[in-house]
């Protein structure tokens, strides 16, 4: 379905290939048990949303909303059209909020840990080409930025090909509809979701997936968990078998320019129930407040806990005696502005949007990036 878009013919070009980003996720389903709506979203600190998540149908390949009713259909105060034609939800909100925001690009993001099982159909051209007509369309019809792809995480030569073919095939029809539709404008963006672990993007043929995309946003967190034996940092900077930094020099060895490293940051903590902390084992993975083990960082540090930082590690945390969660904190934020600096890097990626403070608090962790960066 082609909805009315009023203002399509209007919409400004998205950015080049330089210019520094501070991204921001923001899933579909944030609007119901954490109440978190476009309203609540921090625009002036924020160059690129990027929508989370459409699917993928496994037998066909086609790219499909996951949600239509919060994607185009759920009415927000102003949305008055009742027709079939009228687009509402949180696309329309995200659209609105461009008018009075103009550097504000828009992604849907494709796949996440969620569905991307269903990625396992593109080693099929058929497949493929199906996921690029429908994923252009959907990017035409609700007057997007970009795409986002979020494969966790090809496994075979022939996934890993697939990516390279997805990619390429993405790239050109991108570059063809805005030829068509916007001529004379930025080229449509391209960006993926892209590993930290060496052991998943190894795998990856980086030089081929570069040609295509515009920025890669790396998924620098999660480096440690309820699969490790000891309790640990989940995002440092430093040190370790996995770190920020290692990533960064990895897929830079590999061919990606500086300038097209994201770093990502995460909005929420890990935490560990009976540890002395860092590298020390633990009695269990913490209760959380959202699933085991995982409090959003709006929440930290909790009642009784100190707040840590280790310039070494680059790494933040806190301790009430028993309980560690591994968070980063303002100070975390701000090394990781600096290294971003430093490095000539492209930008920041914040998972996801709902986890920080409101923008006007001290602590927000997306304004204190935007802040520290200029």
């Amino acid at each position: 379905m082609h909805f009315h878009l009023p203002w399509q013919s209007k919409k400004p070009a998205p950015s080049g290939s330089s210019g520094y980003v501070n991204v921001g996720y923001f899933p579909n389903w944030s609007i119901y048990q954490k109440g978190y709506k476009p309203q609540h979203v921090p625009f002036a600190h924020l160059t690129h949303i990027l929508y989370a998540f459409a699917n993928i149908d496994p037998a066909t390949g086609a790219v499909q909303l996951s949600d239509a009713w919060a994607d185009q259909q759920i009415k927000y105060e102003g949305d008055t059209d009742a027709s079939a034609s009228h687009l509402c939800g949180n696309f329309n909100q995200f659209l609105q909020y461009k008018k009075t925001h103009r550097h504000l690009k828009l992604l849907l993001s494709i796949g996440g840990w969620s569905y991307s099982a269903n990625f396992r159909g593109m080693v099929q051209p058929a497949q493929r080409e199906r996921f690029i007509e429908s994923a252009v369309r959907l990017l035409a019809d609700h007057g997007l930025d970009g795409l986002d792809i979020d494969w966790e995480y090809p496994q075979t030569r022939e996934e890993v090909q697939a990516y390279v073919a997805l990619l390429a095939g993405l790239r050109q029809a991108l570059d063809a509809y805005g030829q068509r539709a916007t001529p004379g404008q930025a080229p449509y963006l391209l960006t993926i979701a892209a590993p930290c672990s060496p052991a998943q993007y190894k795998l990856l043929d980086v030089p081929a997936m570069d040609r295509s995309l515009d920025f890669w946003n790396l998924m620098a967190y999660d480096f440690s968990g309820s699969w490790d034996a000891a309790a640990n940092h989940q995002a440092n900077l430093f040190g370790g078998a996995v770190s920020v930094s290692k990533a960064v020099n990895d897929y830079q060895r590999a061919g990606v320019p500086a300038h097209k490293l994201v770093v990502g940051l995460p909005l929420y903590g890990r935490g560990f129930d009976g540890t002395a902390g860092a590298g020390k084992p633990y009695e269990r993975v913490s209760q959380g407040s959202a699933e085991g083990g995982i409090y959003m960082y709006k929440e930290l540090p909790m009642p009784g806990a100190q707040e840590h930082f280790s310039e070494r590690d680059g790494a933040s945390w806190s301790h009430d005696g028993s309980q560690w969660i591994s968070y980063d904190s303002p100070k975390a934020v701000r090394a990781k502005a600096e290294f971003i600096k430093k490095h000539g890097l492209r930008g920041a990626m914040f998972w996801e949007l709902s986890g920080d403070l409101p923008a006007e608090h001290e602590r927000s962790l997306v304004r204190c990036m935007a802040q520290t960066r200029l």
